[in-house]
């Protein structure tokens, strides 16, 4: 902790930090308490790390917020993105300059274009994501058949609704949208409207369930 102060790191407390690895630090790094760093870690100029994070053989770039709660695992991030607060980041993920990833959120072998965000409550595996792209919250893409894994593709200045399911291999061309609550297994060509809801039935007389 005594060198990272030497050589202008900001440590909110250098007693509540844990390094077991090698890491190379930019100017203006800012890191709060009860962080983790292990592996190769590599943060940029003008870093931020919140409290409580957990970063692993990751690359951050010049300028990045990580908030609080974070773990950050075989990422590169690259400059100006914002992620979190309690945000997981797999390995295999890479996020373009820009690129937001917020509350529970998960990803994992995802790559985001600039400027590409997912906000709330989802997760992100096997993807590859374009630029401008706005994952609403509760969207899931499901990757996995029980037995192989499958890739998903999702164009550029696409916008996804919130609790959205991406059936992969699924495939979104630029400037598509996905209606909420849609559960998509086929291709969305370029500037097409998917929605993927069974039909809404409201049934007279239905009786609530009683206790045995």
């Amino acid at each position: 902790a005594g060198y990272l102060l030497q050589i202008g790191v900001t440590l909110r407390d250098p007693n509540r930090l844990d390094v077991r690895g090698d890491i190379e630090f930019g100017k203006d790094v800012e890191i709060d308490i009860n962080c983790v760093f292990e592996g190769t870690v590599i943060l940029g100029n003008g870093v931020t790390v919140g409290a409580n994070c957990m970063i692993k053989n990751s690359t951050i770039g010049d300028d990045v917020k990580i908030l609080p709660g974070c773990n950050i695992e075989g990422a590169v991030i690259e400059t100006g993105c914002v992620i979190g607060p309690t945000a997981r980041l797999r390995p295999g993920t890479k996020l373009g300059e820009g690129v937001k990833i917020g509350n529970f959120v998960e990803t994992k072998n995802a790559v985001f274009g600039k400027g590409s965000k997912a906000n709330h409550l989802s997760y992100i595996g096997d993807a590859d994501i374009g630029e401008g792209v706005n994952i609403g919250a509760g969207t899931i893409f499901c990757n996995y058949d029980g037995v192989n894994k499958h890739k998903s593709t999702v164009g550029n200045n696409v916008f996804i609704g919130s609790n959205s399911v991406l059936v992969a291999p699924a495939i979104i061309e630029d400037n598509a949208f996905v209606a909420a609550g849609s559960n998509i297994t086929s291709k969305v060509q370029v500037g097409q409207l998917a929605v993927g809801r069974a039909k809404q039935r409201n049934i007279d007389g239905w009786k609530r369930p009683k206790k045995k």
